[in-house]
């Protein structure tokens, strides 16, 4: 029996990998599974050698202060990995985990043939690691056409798949609700992470109280993970807002989203959703001044947003770190909502740019074809 070693480092991961490997097993069932995953690859039946949660570090200042753990970490699931002996090697995402873990197994094991999904960021920064990844990387999957140039140069095989929150099968059959009698909606984005939702929301209730001094016909839903509900509800609570709302059910989000008129959206993967949905919308992102600093230093690109960077250009305005304010986001909202002509144009500059990036079928579609194509 064939055998395929899932590895991920955090939870949005393990989510690309499962539907990735919900793919393989409709197309093939007689393979034998181990993980290093989450609760997404847990429910296919795949059991995960350690809980996710014991490498899942983030910033600049989580990976140097949890060093020596994660150091740990890639020597023990090395040691697994090849206990197990499998035919592929399938990393997803998480490069500062799964791509150490990859270089090592490759130099333990060559036979092992090992396929990354999400290609780091290398247009970011760090160019020169193409060369080292084509030293122990047989296969590298990319979310962007524009991408392949990078690994083409090195000659390091790859194909593009597309990016999954772009993939159409994701927004179909969504019903809206009668929650969804609101009107004038502003979808809020405050982000996933802790950090994240702790520098944002104190800013986003300045700026819905500012909104709502000018006109208080709008109505501002937060879209939350279960999580992050109760900490995003702590900041909600102390204020006397009655045009605000919180939801974190995925199907109510989406259909929200929908509706929506503009979202201000911290800057991520998520701001694809918002213009999968053809939202007008702004980004927003604010950090602690040591990992911006790293990030500013260390990043050749001048977008934080993935439109604006293919572009080249701010298509959808960005307030970072110092312009993350109240005043700046109520100026930008509060301009856009009273000139449809540039939400029309920022509409249909997404809509074209967005032609470009969706793939045949689906990314885990794409993705499953190119991994049984190593083991058929």
């Amino acid at each position: 029996m064939k055998k395929i070693f899932v590895l991920t480092g955090e939870p949005s991961g393990d989510k690309l990998a499962s539907e990735v490997v919900s793919e393989i097993i409709k197309k093939k069932t007689d393979l034998e599974f181990l993980s290093v995953g989450g609760t997404n690859l847990e429910k296919l039946g795949i059991k995960t050698i350690y809980d996710q949660k014991e490498i899942t570090y983030i910033a600049f200042t989580d990976i140097l202060l949890n060093f020596f753990k994660i150091k740990q970490k890639i020597k023990d699931t090395v040691e697994e990995v090849l206990k197990f002996d499998p035919d592929i090697l399938f990393s997803v995402d998480s490069p500062d985990f799964t791509l150490r873990v990859a270089k090592l197994v490759k130099e333990k094991n060559p036979k092992i043939k090992i396929i990354h999904f999400i290609a780091p960021k290398v247009w970011a920064w760090r160019e020169g690691r193409v060369k080292k990844m084509k030293k122990f990387l047989d296969h590298i999957l990319l979310l962007f056409k524009f991408e392949k140039v990078y690994f083409d140069k090195e000659k390091l095989t790859n194909t593009f798949v597309g990016h999954p929150l772009l993939d159409k099968k994701i927004y179909d059959n969504i019903l809206i609700n009668q929650f969804l009698d609101k009107k004038n909606i502003i979808s809020i984005f405050p982000g996933s992470r802790t950090s994240e939702i702790n520098y944002h929301m104190p800013v986003l209730i300045n700026f819905i109280k500012k909104m709502n001094n000018k006109d208080p016909n709008y109505n501002f839903i937060f879209h939350s993970t279960d999580k992050n509900k109760e900490l995003i509800s702590s900041y909600v609570l102390k204020e006397s807002l009655q045009n605000l709302e919180i939801i974190n059910d995925d199907k109510i989000k989406t259909a929200v989203l929908k509706k929506s008129i503009f979202a201000v959206v911290k800057s991520g993967t998520v701001s694809l959703e918002v213009c999968k949905m053809n939202i007008p919308s702004i980004i927003i992102y604010k950090m602690n001044f040591i990992n911006f600093y790293l990030a500013k230093f260390l990043l050749k690109i001048k977008f934080a947003n993935m439109i604006n960077i293919i572009n080249n250009r701010e298509v959808i305005p960005e307030l970072i770190q110092s312009e993350c304010n109240a005043d700046e986001i109520f100026k930008s909202v509060y301009y856009f909502l009273n000139k449809p002509n540039l939400i029309e144009k920022q509409k249909r500059e997404i809509k074209k740019t967005l032609e470009n990036l969706t793939s045949p079928s689906s990314s885990s579609e794409e993705a499953s074809k190119i991994i049984l194509s190593y083991i058929s």
